[in-house]
């Protein structure tokens, strides 16, 4: 299911995507999921900390329905980070 799909935008996706061209701010947002558990990817209070804390990383100024908007979409990718299958099918939908 794509990320449009949960009123996602395009745009935020591609500036996302440019940012973390950075060296810096990827390493400092790996860092942040670093030892992320599947568990915590399905616990909506992880997920927006999460979500809160790598736009401020990216300098992403989020309303509160887009906040939503991308909890409910990794909460319904059932992501497992040590499932390799997992994280090559996240990485064709961003592609």
């Amino acid at each position: 299911m794509s990320y449009q799909q949960y009123g996602i935008s395009p745009q935020l996706v591609e500036r996302i995507k440019l940012k973390m061209k950075n060296p810096a701010v990827k390493e400092r947002v790996k860092s942040l999921v670093n030892g992320v558990s599947r568990q915590q990817l399905q616990d909506p209070g992880v997920v927006r900390r999460l979500v809160r804390n790598a736009a401020g990383i990216l300098g992403e100024r989020l309303a509160s329905d887009q906040e939503d908007s991308i909890v409910r979409f990794v909460i319904a990718q059932k992501i497992d980070p040590n499932n390799t299958f997992h994280l090559i099918r996240l990485w064709g939908m961003f592609r």
